[in-house]
């Protein structure tokens, strides 16, 4: 059976629906980078997606070309994942989506190389005739965290991190939010299936001690 990554590590991408404090180790993403409200079906996140997918299946699917990647397993595409921020804030409002910074992500495998990564890009583009310039190699080190199963609307998540943010601070954390250290989601469930009220997210927080 193929290697699973939500299965294999249920601490990263199954956390329960109370806020839990985990370290998050350093791991490889495909990314892409972009502004505004993720809703507009016009917009660069639909397209980052879309580009996002493709070099994750064309990795995937290099088995069955005449490129190998050394260590290669057979595996599931990791779920989608996501970073947010709005400039001169330090959470998410989520009444201004225009003004969204994200980088959409998905996680590579661990014996993805770069030079892997170098040809998959060129191979998905080769081959779809599309530009995938914009999907980078991007390492993210998140460091110690609370994280949480959201299970509801995208615009119901500050009851959840509302109540991550009261443990936090019952156990002698605060929130660390910063340029480098970003809200961040994982999406379990797909919304074109899903019913809003169903969906499932995992949101992560990086924090850190309190300084007395």
């Amino acid at each position: 059976m193929p290697f699973d990554y939500k299965k294999e590590y249920k601490e990263f991408y199954m956390p329960p629906k109370k806020p839990v404090i985990t370290e998050i180790p350093s791991m490889n993403y495909l990314a892409v980078r972009g502004k505004g409200n993720p809703n507009d079906e016009e917009g660069e996140y639909k397209t980052a997606i879309g580009l996002l997918y493709g070099i994750a299946f064309t990795i995937k699917m290099s088995k069955k070309t005449d490129y190998r990647i050394d260590g290669y397993f057979d595996y599931v595409v990791p779920p989608l994942e996501g970073l947010w921020w709005q400039k001169d804030s330090d959470g998410i409002d989520y009444s201004r989506k225009d003004e969204f910074n994200w980088i959409s992500m998905i996680r590579l495998p661990d014996f993805v190389t770069e030079k892997d990564f170098k040809w998959a890009i060129d191979e998905a583009t080769r081959k779809k005739k599309t530009d995938f310039s914009k999907v980078e190699f991007f390492t993210y080190n998140e460091g110690l965290c609370v994280q949480c199963m959201h299970i509801g609307s995208y615009d119901s998540e500050p009851e959840t991190v509302a109540a991550m943010n009261e443990y936090v601070k019952s156990m002698g954390y605060v929130i660390d939010i910063n340029e480098s250290r970003l809200h961040h989601e994982i999406y379990l469930s797909d919304p074109r299936k899903a019913a809003p009220e169903k969906l499932k997210t995992v949101i992560r927080h990086p924090i850190k001690k309190v300084d007395y």
